[in-house]
């Protein structure tokens, strides 16, 4: 089976084990793919059940996320598990978002391990409650050693704040005289972010439809792709995944230069693109 040449609409007319396939064959799969896990609390709603319903539903889709990520060759993975702002949420709902997350990581550590799966975290950990400190803690030190896949929970997490605390190290830098302003650059900065040493997604991805990046990886994101899906979380399967991992690999990623295969026109005169008179008979203007 040719799949070189298929594009997105028959890609996703294949099962499930020949789209698998094509992703693989096709190559340039990302190397660090980023979820905003949206639609848990639409798809409690629906079904008439409780916001935490939805919540405990979504654990599947991470389980999903992860072993497909695994079988296309997906070294990182970055879940936007809680922001700043869910701490704007009901009390209880945010107390029962803590010991939820205490108990997955209990219940899934096994088989994280088994799985070659390391654990990071992203954000201000210090908001987290003592006992939610603790479980991360004790999982991340569990998984250290594994190098199949690194799962990222970005937890408390705000992109404004991760670069304000970006900006404030690198002015503390400055200050003592550790860098000089020539010594500032890029690079220096990124010390300063949560996890400096995970690579920037190439992908982003949304669920439930909503289309923004609610302070999410600001920095990181400059250049990533992203993709937004209807698909509510707790919905979003292997299949959802390798078909956001198609989409990427038909897209040409630029960076701001031109592409390859687009012929530049040569111009005879530096002087000609500043010449007013001359883009007015092109462009057909008055002025």
């Amino acid at each position: 089976m040719k799949v070189r040449g298929m594009d997105l609409k028959q890609l996703a007319a294949l099962d499930d084990d020949q789209l698998l396939a094509a992703v693989r064959d096709r190559g340039q799969v990302p190397e660090h793919i980023a979820v905003i896990m949206d639609g848990n609390g639409r798809w409690a709603s629906r079904r008439f059940l409780p916001r935490a319903a939805g919540h405990r539903a979504g654990r599947h889709a991470v389980r999903r996320s992860l072993r497909a990520c695994r079988k296309l060759g997906v070294r990182c993975l970055t879940l936007y598990t809680f922001s700043q702002e869910n701490f704007n949420r009901p009390a209880a709902e945010v107390k029962a978002l803590w010991h939820f997350l205490q108990e997955a990581l209990l219940a899934e550590v096994e088989e994280l391990d088994q799985q070659g799966v390391r654990l990071l975290a992203s954000g201000a950990l210090d908001q987290l409650p003592q006992k939610a400190q603790q479980a991360l803690d004790a999982t991340i030190e569990r998984l250290d050693g594994n190098r199949e896949l690194t799962l990222n929970l970005a937890l408390a997490y705000g992109g404004r704040q991760e670069i304000l605390q970006a900006a404030l190290a690198l002015a503390r830098r400055l200050q003592t005289g550790e860098l000089t302003e020539e010594q500032a650059d890029e690079e220096e900065f990124r010390r300063g972010l949560y996890s400096p040493e995970l690579p920037d997604p190439d992908l982003v991805i949304r669920t439930s439809g909503e289309a923004r990046l609610s302070n999410f990886l600001l920095w990181q994101s400059a250049y990533s792709e992203l993709l937004i899906t209807p698909v509510l979380w707790p919905d979003f399967s292997e299949r959802d995944l390798m078909l956001a991992v198609a989409d990427f690999q038909s897209r040409e990623r630029r960076f701001g230069a031109l592409p390859d295969r687009e012929p530049v026109t040569p111009v005879a005169k530096a002087a000609d693109l500043l010449d007013p008179a001359r883009w007015k008979r092109i462009l057909k203007v008055d002025r």
